[in-house]
């Protein structure tokens, strides 16, 4: 990059020395004009590869921000989807729990609607017995 501005700044220099009239006000002669647009065309090329070195530098840049915006957004992605799955497994429980409270609540009523079953039959037993003991046997 130094030996670059280098050879920019010499070639610079001899263009702006130069002129179209050399120092002692004769007119150019071809060998000046020639080492003019060896000059000019020197000084066009170490401009051209600055830029075209810019412009790499630049796509880098870019290149590497893409690069870090994709890791971001796989980041963003994996949190999503643990707080959908967080989401989902407490709906889950929530759920779960429901249906325990119900099932309990079932069992609850199963053994009243059994105790109950088992009352009548005790209270019917007591009625056919009391029935048997006013009816003569026969014998």
């Amino acid at each position: 990059m130094a030996l670059q501005q280098q050879q920019q700044s010499q070639v610079m220099t001899r263009i702006k020395n130069s002129g179209l009239i050399s120092y002692n006000g004769s007119p150019m002669n071809g060998d000046d004009e020639e080492e003019l647009s060896r000059s000019a065309l020197l000084a066009f090329r170490v401009k051209e590869e600055e830029i075209k070195k810019k412009k790499m530098e630049v796509r880098e840049k870019v290149h590497a921000q893409l690069d870090r915006v994709g890791e971001e957004t796989k980041k963003l992605a994996e949190i999503r989807q643990e707080k959908e799955y967080r989401e989902a497994l407490e709906a889950f429980n929530e759920k779960n729990k429901e249906k325990s409270q119900l099932l309990a609540r079932l069992m609850e009523l199963v053994t009243e609607s059994e105790r109950v079953r088992m009352k009548k039959l005790e209270e019917l037993n007591n009625n056919i017995e009391s029935l048997g003991q006013f009816t003569p046997r026969s014998s």
